[in-house]
């Protein structure tokens, strides 16, 4: 069970999602039992990801998780409570939180592969770069050196945390989530992830180009600074 002070954060939650009284929402929390699981030797398969890497990146294997959030009643929690509880309960770095939260959702049968929750489909990219992850994060943050890589993108960087996280709208009203991460030195990893893409046909599009985008990105990073002048 959820210690007292997440109970009552997520009963809050609740009470704001469905109007019940406190005393309501409480007892629904409380009573949720989890849904039907398939075996813990599909986990990884199912989650798109194996135990060895998860397990090495955040401490525990599919199957840990998979009791971990079942104890707390997670399979009925929207996706952003369940990624918020698996970072502060947790303390797993952002993007890992995801990992965790997706591939939880996709053992659940509540997502499809490639699917977001309520909210469409999205793509996934990532990628290691010869370079420091301060000039990594720059190549976002900075315009001159976004327009070397990224021409022609009229995009709005909502909210940043500086060498660790972005989350930008782009031109047509999709949300893009950039996470940044230190690799060996002198070197540094970015995953993106495109969020409300109306259709599998978009997702397969935009998995593409982010592909083809973060190659010009290696690029320019490998190239260093344009000269002035």
């Amino acid at each position: 069970m959820p210690t007292n002070k997440d109970l009552k954060r997520l009963v809050r939650a609740r009470m704001q999602k469905t109007g019940q009284a406190y005393t309501t929402a409480r007892s629904h929390l409380l009573t949720q039992s989890p849904a039907p699981a398939p075996a813990p030797a599909d986990y990884a398969k199912l989650a798109g990801m194996s135990d060895a890497t998860i397990k090495a990146k955040t401490g525990y294997t599919w199957e840990r998780w998979v009791k971990a959030l079942d104890r707390v009643g997670a399979h009925g929690w929207p996706h952003r409570e369940i990624a918020r509880y698996v970072h502060e309960k947790y303390e797993v770095p952002g993007w890992w939180t995801q990992s965790v939260t997706v591939g939880y959702e996709l053992i659940k049968g509540l997502r499809s592969v490639g699917q977001r929750r309520g909210a469409g489909f999205e793509a996934n990219k990532s990628k290691t770069f010869a370079a420091p992850l301060a000039r990594l994060y720059r190549a976002w943050s900075e315009a001159r050196m976004r327009a070397r890589w990224l021409p022609g993108v009229k995009l709005t960087i909502r909210t940043a945390t500086r060498n660790k996280s972005m989350r930008v709208t782009w031109p047509d009203g999709t949300s893009v989530h950039l996470y940044f991460g230190d690799k060996a030195p002198g070197k540094s990893h970015l995953a993106v992830q495109h969020v409300k893409l109306a259709n599998q046909a978009s997702q397969a599009r935009m998995k593409a180009y982010w592909a083809e985008r973060l190659a010009a990105l290696g690029e320019v990073l490998g190239a260093g600074p344009k000269p002035r002048g």
